[in-house]
């Protein structure tokens, strides 16, 4: 009776694993395939620490291909930075309610593009994956991340410099701003 008894929990138990793994492979329509790209996919999204952006490089050469990658996953993790820094000031001048609100507006924005240019040489690498293609070419998958209080100190240290911006700016609010629009991100 024992010996039935421990057979028949080990048999639910078996018969529970095989469902449960049954159902964590999700059928794909047919004549599809599913294709998993290296240093992409959730792990490599952008959150509310950190901005992130992944890229593919393919050359015959294998250090231009890496370069490729690189380049293009700079140039998206730049743009990323823009929109949200963007958003940011606008949001920022806004709820300061500034009599030169246009003239602060256009040097956020110039400060913006300097600090991103400045600040995109900081970025650490996450993943990075080389391959050989069947074609004799070579494919770098790359992705990178720049820490979003790096940036935001960043701002903090030139916007604190410049006399204009000086009046206006506190960094406490901005900060604030700022951690709204990542937490954004985050979801």
């Amino acid at each position: 009776m024992k010996n039935l008894t421990k057979l028949s929990f080990i048999l639910v138990a078996v018969a529970a694993l095989l469902i449960a793994g049954c159902k964590g492979k999700e059928k794909l329509p047919q004549g599809e395939q599913e294709i998993i790209v290296p240093c992409s996919g959730p792990d490599f999204f952008t959150n509310n620490k950190y901005f992130r952006a992944n890229s593919i490089g393919e050359s015959q050469d294998q250090v231009t291909s890496k370069k490729k990658a690189l380049t293009n996953a700079r140039n998206e993790l730049a743009q990323s930075i823009q929109t949200t820094v963007k958003t940011v000031t606008d949001n920022y001048v806004n709820s300061r309610e500034m009599n030169n609100k246009e003239q602060v507006e256009e040097r956020f924005e110039s400060l913006n593009r300097e600090i991103v240019d400045q600040t995109i040489t900081g970025v650490r690498t996450l993943c990075e994956k080389l391959v050989k293609t069947e074609q004799g070419t070579y494919k770098t998958y790359v992705a990178i991340e720049l820490s979003a209080d790096e940036l935001v100190s960043k701002y903090n240290e030139r916007l604190s410099k410049d006399e204009m911006l000086k009046i206006d700016y506190d960094y406490e609010k901005f900060k604030e701003t700022f951690e709204k629009e990542m937490a954004k991100m985050g979801n």
